[in-house]
């Protein structure tokens, strides 16, 4: 198939595209750069050279693909008005087409809120934080264009990690550099996580499916406190296991109300995504990676 990216040069965005071109579909990957570009090609991606605010810049190319996959955020202000521009371009493109049409949203666990112990799956009341309340929305208006010609499929990834790391690898940025990992809170919070190559092959198994309509959760099965990861991480790094803590209201300085989702305690489902599309995560858990995880961050910087 001919599949259209978002966010191709980031690091969910980047996930996908490998698992899509190794199964051999065609990836075009929406890039901001000539530099970006030329990397995307050597990573057997062709880039199309355009940006979210511009939606002109990539319409065309869009709309010629079967299958358009939203993976780009921009975290700033405009993250809101940026995410319902691009998907309502996406979904006019694949409208437009004189043939059927899938469209992927990516989400995200953190609409769950905190539960603690309470295993939550994609039938579970949302409790999002008021900074991605507008994302529920988003999601209901991907998921109501699921009609005629055009398929409509949310997936909600829980935190990512390997490779360059995403929340990851600032413990193996801190341990490194501080000589311990940095962690957000007291730590015995449970992240909902997932690998970015398990989610890509995720991604992958949905644009190939026949579904529309439906919400996919995307977490393994790891069930590692905050604490732990990061003292796996601190290991790795060569800091001993030595693990520091920030309040939350002190890093809510630094980086905003995101800073309550960092002492999330969540335990999210996916099984959904295995029984539906026969997905099986394969990774075990970022602790007990975490000296292979560190190598790859470090290789990545």
């Amino acid at each position: 198939m001919k599949i259209f990216v978002t966010g191709v040069s980031g690091f969910i965005g980047s996930a996908v595209a490998r698992a899509l071109s190794r199964a051999g579909h065609e990836v075009h990957g929406l890039v901001r750069s000539e530099a970006k570009a030329r990397a995307q090609a050597a990573a057997e991606v062709a880039p199309v050279l355009g940006t979210m605010e511009a939606p002109d810049s990539y319409r065309e190319v869009a709309r010629s693909c079967q299958v358009l996959i939203h993976c780009a955020a921009e975290m700033s202000e405009r993250y809101v008005s940026l995410d319902r521009l691009t998907v309502d371009t996406l979904l006019a493109a694949a409208r437009e087409a004189a043939a059927p049409r899938l469209v992927i949203y990516t989400s995200g666990v953190w609409l769950y809120g905190s539960r603690g112990g309470e295993l939550v799956d994609e039938t579970s009341a949302l409790a999002p934080p008021v900074f991605i309340v507008p994302r529920v929305e988003t999601e209901k208006r991907v998921l109501a264009a699921n009609a005629g010609g055009v398929r409509t499929l949310v997936i909600r990834p829980g935190c990512v990690y390997g490779g360059a790391g995403s929340l990851t690898a600032a413990w193996f940025a801190s341990a490194l550099d501080e000589g311990a990992a940095r962690i957000v809170g007291d730590g015995t919070c449970r992240w909902a996580m997932v690998h970015h190559e398990d989610l890509g092959e995720l991604y992958l198994r949905a644009a190939e499916s026949p579904l529309g309509g439906e919400i996919f959760n995307a977490t393994d099965r790891s069930r590692f406190t905050v604490h732990e990861c990061a003292e796996a991480a601190s290991r790795a790094a060569g800091a001993g296991g030595k693990v520091t803590s920030i309040p939350v209201a002190d890093f809510a300085q630094h980086v905003g109300p995101m800073a309550e989702c960092f002492a999330y305690d969540q335990h999210v489902d996916s099984r959904k995504a295995v029984r539906t599309l026969g997905w099986q995560p394969r990774h075990c858990g970022f602790a007990d990676g975490a000296a292979t995880y560190f190598a790859s961050w470090k290789a990545s910087r």
